[in-house]
């Protein structure tokens, strides 16, 4: 049967199990929104802009492991999506986003909003296409959720030509195909699996790559079974229970103390499906000099790139660890023994929480049981990671590789239009301005959000930065916005609810968690609570406890 190319469209997107899409129309999509229109069975989400439609994708696809789906018109309409693509892109997030761009007649000639987004996506998608035959338009949809569903997943976009759309081809439907992952044969962990067998001071080090492959029973039964502790990247939070006796919190930069110390005493050091980033890896040469390091990565580009790696295992997470754990012996390790006594030091030495602490702390106890916690970029980010306990895969969303701020209010929109869940925003006054227009959005859709904006009218994370390395001067990071957030919450329809002290964080919780609609609450936190340890290369476990105490 004969369809426009905008009808083959949607029903590819109905084979692929699609069922809401984010986007905002434009002149050289009006086929496709027609055809959306005219079908009836996907819902399409309208954002505020662009850039939010592609952060509500992405959030939509990292709680429910399915490819999320961004539309967009051509020119502005297209550039705005790079921020969100590449989002999706450093952080293994599929996503299919389509976008629509001038007629075959007018390409190349500087059209009204012609753009090539084509070569402009090209480093930030695993893929992507450039539709000027519409016989081709089934093919290349049915590819695209294919390649960005598969492997390391990431996002894939296909820019089709305005003419494509409303011509016609015959239309066969298809079946998806399921990407299924290789096992991973015995004989490539031998090695690997006697080493770990071997060590004294094993330390299991858990990535986002984990929570990719639904990999989370795996790595609890790895930490089980041979009795290591487990600490995490930012990426990985909620792949390994925080509850968990052996769990020791979050790796790198501004994790905790007890996650530095073990890094440096342990012999080896097993890596599910991280990267060893540079917030996690500050030193190449030094972050695992004289260790055995095992990593297990699906994507080959990543093993052995960021530290010298002993056994680099190829792999899908949940395959690799299926056949490497039989392979381990069970045992009881000293080293973990070793490890609660660290963390159980660190605690005691901790100071007092302040007030932003305080209301993440809080909000962990009062917010619903099933809860998915979103952040944007910056103190409250770390904050977020080092009060906040995450239990679960996929409750947790954060821009780990790009560090996008502005991402939160988007990708809470999708996380909270995915699961009908109550969804916690953590944000900071500086990410909330880029993307506060975001709100007005949630209100229509009548989405369970609340926003905890940790408002200290500074851009914390540079502030301190600017006040531990550069002298104190805070050259425009003090920004003093005069804006009422209560106020302005009330003028979009949210609620909006204020605390200032600690005495009213209970109350004030309370009241947003009970209610069913958006809400911001304004937390005015002090400008100099800084986010502590912050590890650099080359410290040792003593210094970096000294400097907290000290700061």
């Amino acid at each position: 049967m004969k369809r426009m190319g905008a009808e083959i469209l949607v029903e590819c997107l109905k084979e692929q199990g699609v069922t809401t899409v984010f986007g905002y129309p434009g002149g050289t999509v009006l086929d496709i929104y027609d055809a959306l229109y005219r079908d009836g069975t996907i819902e399409h989400v309208i954002t505020s802009h662009e850039q939010g439609a592609a952060h509500a994708a992405d959030g939509w696809a990292r709680v429910t492991g399915k490819t999320g789906v961004v539309i967009a018109t051509s020119g502005p309409g297209a550039t705005n999506l790079v921020t969100g693509i590449a989002t999706a892109y450093m952080d293994s997030v599929p996503m299919v986003a389509i976008t629509g761009n001038v007629g075959a007649n007018f390409l190349g000639r500087d059209s009204f909003q012609e753009i090539d987004i084509f070569g402009i996506t090209l480093p930030i998608t695993k893929h992507n296409y450039i539709v000027k035959d519409v016989t081709e338009l089934a093919g290349v949809v049915r590819e695209a959720f294919r390649i960005a569903s598969s492997g390391r997943k990431g996002p894939v976009l296909i820019d089709i030509l305005k003419n494509v759309q409303s011509e016609k081809a015959e239309y066969v439907p298809q079946k998806p195909v399921t990407p299924r992952a290789k096992p991973v044969p015995a004989r490539e962990l031998e090695g690997a699996a006697q080493a770990i067998n071997e060590a004294e001071r094993p330390l299991i080090m858990v990535g986002g790559g984990a929570i990719a492959a639904e990999a989370s029973r795996e790595v609890l039964a790895l930490a089980e079974r041979i009795h290591a502790p487990v600490v995490s990247t930012l990426m990985g939070l909620g792949a390994f229970p925080a509850s968990h006796p052996l769990f020791m919190g979050m790796m790198g930069m501004h994790g905790t103390a007890t996650a530095a110390k073990l890094c440096m005493e342990s012999d080896c050091i097993l890596a599910v499906g991280t990267r060893f980033s540079d917030r996690v890896a500050l030193n190449r040469d030094k972050f695992a000099a004289g260790k055995t390091v095992v990593q297990i990565d699906i994507d080959n580009a990543e093993l052995d790139k960021n530290v010298n790696v002993t056994y680099p295992v190829l792999g899908d997470v949940k395959e690799a660890l299926t056949t490497l754990i039989p392979l381990l012996a069970e045992r009881r390790c000293a080293f973990a023994e070793r490890a609660a006594e660290l963390k159980k030091e660190e605690r005691a030495r901790q100071k007092e929480p302040e007030l932003g602490h305080r209301v993440l702390i809080e909000a962990a106890k009062l917010a619903p049981a099933d809860a998915i916690v979103v952040t944007d970029v910056g103190q409250h980010q770390m904050w977020t990671a080092q009060y906040y306990p995450i239990e679960k895969p996929r409750t947790f969303c954060t821009s780990g590789g790009l560090g996008t701020m502005g991402y939160g209010m988007g990708a809470a929109i999708g996380a909270a239009k995915a699961t009908g869940r109550h969804v916690i925003l953590v944000t900071g006054d500086g990410c909330f301005n880029m993307n506060l227009n975001e709100l007005s959005t949630a209100v229509t859709q009548e989405l369970p959000i609340t926003v905890l904006l940790m408002n200290n009218h500074a851009l914390g994370m540079v502030r301190q930065w600017q006040k531990l390395f550069y002298g104190h001067r805070f050259s425009q990071t003090d920004v003093k916005k005069k804006t009422d957030y209560v106020k302005f919450a009330e003028s979009f329809g949210a609620k909006g609810l204020r605390i200032t002290c600690e005495k009213e964080v209970d109350a004030a919780l309370k009241e947003a968690f009970a209610t069913p609609t958006p809400v911001v609450v304004d937390c005015r936190i002090g400008n100099d609570e800084n986010v502590l340890p912050m590890i650099k290369p080359g410290q040792t476990y003593d210094t970096i406890m000294t400097e907290w105490e000290d700061q």
